[in-house]
């Protein structure tokens, strides 16, 4: 019904994954693999693009109104996906949630104030953090049996007093930890003991594999929903990036009516034709999300059980998210040289670990939302490359 087998060509159509790796990473795009930038190489839902050719059809371009359609279809979507009853008055628009996280620094910090990050994690966090002339405060995770967990009480320990907001990524990007409802009830006690805000980073929501079930922070935390902000988007879940729009979520009315106000003083609006592709997508796009998990279940087993045969190499099971994490540290490499044999030898191009923070410097994370062919190509690029380590 849906074949996500198929080969789209993307080379020479401004894809910032493909037609930007040979400048970022020197892996050219005749013979090279993008398993960098985290969008996935397979059409959006039928319904999706049905939209813009009916835009189009119309052919007037104008300004977006009436989003009552719109917020409904995010209600609903929330309801059903994720057991949380959501008013449509909660929902504020932003072009996507790496400027939603920004407009949250903006609304709840001032210049010098502390924003907590539990590392390694999502590389723009960080970047509009410093750009916002805040600090980042580097929670690092640490690996248990295999697995990514918090350290809330090291983190207390250590708070300077210029901390006001923590931002969570959950599920968790790199490393795709499914945050338990424990771990994230932890979090929440304590932003509530310090009187730190609470950002909830949710865009993997939907990606994640079975048993494993992701639990909205408020759901998780129900005593501390007023002092929460949930970033949703349809962005990763159907492939919609180009639609730059995400919903900050916040049921609180003065958080809400903060960050409405710096909405409002960078001169924000919807994107036309953002709405109606996440309208779509919320609408018509469930049965295409439940094969592309399946799908990218399989990506994920067939790319874990080959990386993990070759020497030195360990991917952390994923729960969530199509972005493998992968340990090199035990090659006897330095990053560099790791680096240098996937770019030069394997012809892929992977994030640094480093970019992620403290606790990435050894891997690398590798995109496996692309047709099965090429998983199973990287696969075996790696192990040639790898065969003498």
């Amino acid at each position: 019904m849906f074949n996500f087998d198929e080969i789209v060509e993307r080379r020479g159509t401004h894809s910032a994954k493909w037609d930007e790796m040979e400048a970022s990473f020197g892996v050219s795009a005749d013979d090279g693999l993008p398993m960098w930038v985290a969008d996935m190489d397979f059409k959006a839902p039928s319904e999706v693009n049905q939209a813009l050719l009916d835009a189009a059809a119309n052919g007037v371009n104008g300004y977006y109104g009436d989003d009552s359609r719109y917020k409904a279809s995010v209600v609903n979507w929330m309801q059903k996906r994720h057991n949380w009853e959501v008013s449509p008055e909660w929902i504020l628009t932003c072009a996507g949630l790496v400027q939603g996280t920004a407009l949250c620094v903006q609304a709840y910090t001032e210049p010098d104030d502390g924003v907590i990050l539990f590392t390694p994690v999502y590389h723009a966090f960080s970047r509009v953090i410093k750009a916002n002339q805040r600090v980042v405060v580097e929670s690092p995770l640490v690996e248990n049996q295999g697995r990514y967990e918090m350290d809330i009480a090291g983190l207390e320990a250590n708070l300077k007093g210029h901390e006001k907001l923590v931002i969570l990524c959950s599920p968790h990007n790199p490393g795709g930890r499914v945050w338990s409802k424990e771990e994230i009830r932890e979090v929440a006690d304590f932003c509530h003991r310090q009187k730190l805000v609470l950002v909830v980073d949710e865009i993997h929501h939907d990606l994640v594999f079975p048993p494993h079930q992701h639990t909205v922070a408020t759901l998780a935390a129900p005593k501390h929903e007023q002092n929460m902000v949930i970033l949703a988007a349809t962005t990763k879940t159907f492939n919609i990036a180009s639609a730059l729009t995400g919903a900050a979520i916040i049921p609180n009315t003065e958080l809400r009516e903060k960050f409405q106000f710096v909405l409002n003083a960078a001169g924000i609006g919807p994107n036309r034709i953002g709405m109606l592709m996440v309208t779509a997508a919320y609408e018509h796009g469930e049965a295409w999300l439940e094969a592309l998990v399946d799908y990218l279940d399989e990506n994920r087993r067939l790319f874990d059980e080959g990386v993990n045969k070759i020497k030195g190499l360990k991917s952390m099971p994923l729960e969530a998210t199509y972005l493998s994490w992968v340990d090199f540290s035990e090659t006897g490499l330095t990053s560099a040289e790791v680096i240098g044999k996937v770019q030069s030898e394997a012809k892929i191009a992977a994030n640094h670990g480093s970019s992620f923070g403290l606790g990435g410097e050894q891997f690398l994370r590798f995109n496996l939302a692309t047709p099965r062919s090429r998983v199973i190509e990287a696969v075996a690029r790696l192990q040639r490359t790898f065969a003498s380590e």
